[in-house]
């Protein structure tokens, strides 16, 4: 009898290690379509960029990392990175940034960031961004913000945008507006002009020089009047 159930252990553990490994190839493969179950780093095209885990040191951040609760992500220029969020939503920072990822937004202490939702995607929470100033909110769209010591600048590439700021007021952006929180009070949100939109677009640390795909990139291109 003892022999009979010693024999039945390998067979028992081998199923479940196969579990196991098959549940975290469908986590960790590069090449498979389902959203990771945390968010994790996907690009990281120059550096220094860093990783923080909560109550951890700070470490270099590598493509592949899993990113747990609280995690700051920091960058130097001309550090950048991009990061796929738990529920495929996605964003990318630079420019000096310091960011902390919380279980309902994300928290910009600086730096600049672009943060999309995939066209078509049926998520139905909007991605929120934290400021000093205000919390932009996004659905279906895209948003550039970038948070300096004396201002914070809030831009919709495309679709609708809504900034509440701290003190409860909302503004709405639509594609192509810029909103900007100043010394000397809130300005905006105005269109940006033909431009300053292709000077951004060609310019942009965010927007250019990844490896990873932005998936919204050529609605922003179409919404903005800059496809040939």
């Amino acid at each position: 009898m003892a022999l009979r159930r010693s024999l039945r252990h390998p067979r028992t553990l081998t199923l479940a290690a196969a579990a196991l490994l098959a549940s975290s190839l469908a986590f960790v493969l590069p090449g498979g379509t389902a959203a990771p179950r945390v968010p994790r780093v996907v690009d990281v095209p120059s550096r220094p960029a860093f990783v923080r885990p909560q109550a951890a040191p700070e470490r270099p951040a590598l493509v592949g990392q899993v990113l747990g609760p609280s995690t700051v992500l920091r960058t130097e220029n001309p550090g950048r990175l991009q990061i796929l969020l738990a529920d495929g939503r996605s964003f990318r920072l630079g420019g000096n940034a310091l960011l902390r990822i919380e279980p309902t937004l994300l928290d910009l202490v600086r730096g600049r960031i672009i943060a999309w939702i995939d066209p078509g995607s049926k998520g139905t929470t909007p991605l929120r961004v934290r400021t000093r100033v205000g919390t932009a909110s996004i659905q279906g769209t895209t948003v550039f913000i970038e948070a300096t010591a004396d201002t914070v600048l809030f831009l919709s590439w495309e679709g609708n945008v809504e900034v509440r700021a701290a003190d409860g007021t909302a503004y709405r952006l639509t594609s192509g507006q810029r909103l900007e929180a100043t010394p000397q009070g809130w300005k905006g949100p105005h269109r940006m002009d033909a431009a300053e939109v292709r000077k951004r677009r060609r310019s942009s640390e965010l927007l250019n020089g990844f490896q990873v795909p932005m998936q919204t990139l050529p609605v922003i291109e179409r919404e903005l009047g800059l496809s040939p």
